[in-house]
């Protein structure tokens, strides 16, 4: 803008009839912007769908490689691939079509503003009314803003290529968090590691209640089980523990403060949890294990494997660039680990954060049998003096705990222990029989004792 006023004057001063080919090129120049610039950004939100799109077809026919192959629908995705493909390139070629209408129509105002300021110059000069000096400087400043104009041109180009992903990323930052600490949240102190659900309520949108009027305590070091048909609200209630969402009504306490009145990162930093699927960092096996402490030493590292009964395969581990034990990769999302591996870095870790509160979410339940046994064992060894609320679909290896809490649509159904349970003949006790082959009164009478 001061590089063009000054122009103006200049053009002016030499002689007011020089300054109309600039304004005159201007007007037509802000003319085409007006023009192709929306339209550049409304071509560029579509393409940076097509591309979201065809991205996410790809990634999620590869990330189900497996169900593809079993289902013989390879071609199928292939196809939908290809669609995806071409509606892009459709798409990149409308754009491309549009970048080149808009450079030749900022070529041909270039040319023209040029041919313009020349031929007025001249026309000036050879009546006398101009020097030459002002023939070449009325030029030479064509030439210079013809060439801004170019830059301008395809850095607006440019920028409203991406418009679609700038928008899609700003949106994503920008977006309020659901859950914040209120001003003057204080950190949570666990000296015992008690915890108490008064009434709590929680629903999902506008849905019937996920978890209704629902009252528990749990005592420190005690260990209850979570039990119940699929959304019967379990995993709801680790996720409100956890303070993932608000409470629509009632309260959670932790050692009798209001999870609401202190900071979330206190609240996690004092609750440890192991779920069925373990996400490990695509890091070094050290980096994974310490993320649970990250001041944690070499010794304290070495005893959570050892506990968690991990460092026999730890190392032998080697992943391709030569890195070993404790120093080799995992990959994405520890895919180069068995599932039984997996789910001991995921126990050691917990194990070195050392919480108070323990979370165990159908910790074991993606497991084979014998593979669970021996993180069963490993489980045993991290529960040890620690309050510890525990989800489990496979009712044996939540047996022996403390007390059983049996829920149905977010309400307790029933509670007690193992053995009082299957003796009510109630919902549990149903489960029981269905688990064990319809057994019920065989299990109740010997098999439970491996359970208590």
């Amino acid at each position: 803008g001061v590089y063009f006023a000054t122009i103006l004057v200049l053009a002016a001063a030499f002689d007011l009839r020089l300054a109309w080919p600039f304004l005159a090129w201007l007007a037509l120049y802000l003319a085409s912007c007006v023009f192709f610039v929306p339209r550049l950004g409304r071509i560029g939100k579509r393409q940076a769908d097509a591309r979201s799109m065809l991205v996410g077809r790809i990634t999620d026919a590869y990330t189900n490689i497996n169900t593809v192959k079993l289902f013989s629908h390879t071609q199928r995705e292939a196809g939908f691939a290809r669609s995806a493909m071409e509606e892009f390139k459709a798409i990149g070629y409308q754009q491309m079509r549009m970048v080149s209408a808009f450079e030749i129509v900022n070529h041909a105002l270039g040319m023209a503003l040029i041919a313009g300021v020349a031929g007025v110059a001249l026309f000036l000069w050879s009546n006398g009314q101009v020097g030459v000096g002002a023939v070449a400087a009325a030029t030479a400043m064509a030439l210079r803003l013809n060439g801004m104009s170019h830059w301008i041109m395809w850095e607006m180009t440019s920028l409203f290529e991406n418009i679609g992903t700038v928008q899609d990323g700003i949106g994503t930052l920008t977006r309020q968090r659901a859950v914040v600490d209120r001003a003057g949240a204080l950190p949570l102190q666990v000296p015992r590691g008690e915890v108490r659900f008064e009434r709590v309520g929680f629903s999902y949108g506008q849905g019937r209640r996920v978890i209704d009027d629902f009252s528990l305590t749990v005592k420190p070091g005690e260990k209850i089980g979570l039990i119940g048909r699929s959304g019967a609200g379990k995993s709801t209630l680790v996720n409100l523990l956890l303070r993932f969402h608000d409470l629509e009504s009632g309260r959670i306490l932790v050692d009798g403060q209001d999870i609401a009145g202190v900071t979330q990162d206190s609240l996690r930093s004092h609750v440890g949890m192991v779920t069925q699927d373990t996400s490990l960092l695509h890091r070094s096996v050290r980096d994974n294990i310490v993320y649970g402490r990250p001041d944690a030493s070499d010794a304290d590292l070495h005893a959570a494997a050892q506990r968690a009964e991990a460092d026999g395969f730890i190392s032998d581990l080697t992943d391709p660039q030569g890195r070993r034990g404790l120093d080799a990769h995992v990959g994405e999302r520890g895919v180069k680990l068995s599932g039984g591996q997996r789910q001991r870095i995921a126990i050691a870790r917990v194990m070195l954060k050392d919480a108070p509160i323990l979370l165990l979410d159908e910790a074991t339940s993606a497991l084979d049998s014998e593979v669970e046994a021996a993180i069963q064992a490993s489980l045993n060894t991290l529960m040890q003096g620690k309050t510890v609320i525990a989800i489990a679909h496979r009712l044996s290896t939540i047996a022996a705990m403390d007390r059983l809490i049996v829920m149905d649509q977010g309400r307790i159904a029933e509670e007690g222990t193992h053995r009082e349970l299957l003796a009510r003949g109630g919902l549990y006790a149903r489960l029981w029989a269905h688990q064990s082959g319809g057994f019920l009164s065989e299990e109740d009478d010997g098999g439970s004792n491996g359970q208590d």
